[in-house]
C-alpha cells in the first residue's frame, strides 16, 4: 500500500458540543485527503450532540457514531477511538476544532518525503463564536523530547501519528494534559516529530478548556513532568520554561 493509500482513523471525543461538531465535521469532509474514517465517540452527552453525529453517520459511511454509554472523560474516550480504529495512521480532533482543507495531505507530504510517523502543525485562533485572532502559532520543522520539554508546541487537534506508537502508550489522567504526556512519552523513545509550519489547525479557544485557566494549567504541566519520570526540581525548572512560553504565545495571539 502507498502512503497515498494510507487509512487515516480520526478519533473526535464529543460532549454536549452540538453548538460546533457540524463545523468540525465539516472540515474533516473538506480533506483533500480522502482515505479517512472518523470515529466520533459521544461522552454522555446531554444536549442533541448524538443525534446530530447520528445524521452523518447516515449520510456518509466514513463516519462512525460511537456512544460511550456513560461518562468516560477524554483519555479513556480517546483510547476507546485508537481501539476501534482500523486505520494505520491516528489523527485528533476535538469537536469544537476544525482543519483547513489540505491538513492531512501536506503532512503526509511530509511522510513521503521524512518517512516521519508522528506529525504536528502550526494552528490559526478563533474564539466561541468563531471570529479570528489575529495572531498564529508558528512551529520547528522538528521536535525532539529534549526540545519539547521546554514548550509544548504540538497541538492534539494537529497530530497525526504512527498507530502502533499506542500499543504501549496511553493517554491517561485527565487532571494534567494527558495529550502532552504521550507526546513526551513517544518521543523519549527517539522518535522525531516533524512540524508543518502552516496554520492547518483551527484552534478554538474556550474559556471552558483547561487551558482557560492559567494556574490550573501551570499545575497541570508539573503534573505531566513528574508522570514522565522527570524529578522534582526538574519539573519545576520546565514549568517555568513553559510559564514563559505560554507568555509570548499569547501575546503573540492576542495581539
Amino acid at each position: 500500500m502507498s502512503i497515498n493509500e494510507a487509512l487515516v482513523s480520526i478519533v473526535m471525543p464529543a460532549y454536549n458540543c452540538e453548538k460546533y461538531v457540524v463545523e468540525a465535521i465539516n472540515s474533516i469532509l473538506a480533506q483533500t485527503y480522502r482515505n479517512w474514517e472518523l470515529l466520533v465517540l459521544d461522552d454522555g452527552s446531554k444536549d442533541n450532540t448524538l443525534r446530530i453525529i447520528e445524521d452523518f453517520s447516515q449520510n456518509d459511511s466514513r463516519i462512525k457514531a460511537l456512544p460511550n454509554g456513560k461518562n468516560m472523560g477524554v483519555s479513556a474516550t480517546r483510547n476507546r477511538g485508537i481501539e476501534l480504529a482500523s486505520g494505520e495512521w491516528i489523527a485528533f480532533l476535538d469537536s469544537d476544532d476544525m482543519w483547513e482543507p489540505e491538513k492531512l495531505e501536506k503532512q503526509f507530504e511530509i511522510v513521503d518525503k521524512e518517512a516521519a510517523e508522528f506529525l504536528f502543525t502550526g494552528s490559526s485562533y478563533i474564539n466561541e463564536e468563531g471570529e479570528p485572532y489575529k495572531g498564529i502559532f508558528k512551529v520547528p520543522e522538528k521536535i525532539t523530547y529534549k526540545k519539547l520539554r521546554n514548550q509544548n508546541v504540538i497541538s492534539c487537534s494537529s497530530v497525526l501519528v504512527k498507530r502502533k506508537y499506542f500499543e504501549h502508550i496511553k493517554m491517561e489522567k485527565d487532571k494534567m494534559h494527558e495529550d502532552y504526556a504521550v507526546w513526551l512519552r513517544i518521543l523519549k523513545i527517539g522518535v522525531t516529530a516533524f512540524g508543518v509550519n502552516e496554520p492547518l489547525l483551527i484552534y478554538r479557544i474556550s474559556r471552558n478548556s483547561k487551558s482557560g485557566n492559567k494556574i490550573k494549567t501551570i499545575k497541570m504541566t508539573y503534573k505531566v513532568f513528574r508522570f514522565v519520570g522527570i524529578n522534582p526540581i526538574g519539573s519545576a525548572y520546565f514549568m517555568m520554561r513553559h510559564v514563559i512560553a505560554s507568555v509570548g504565545k499569547y501575546k503573540r495571539i492576542f495581539e
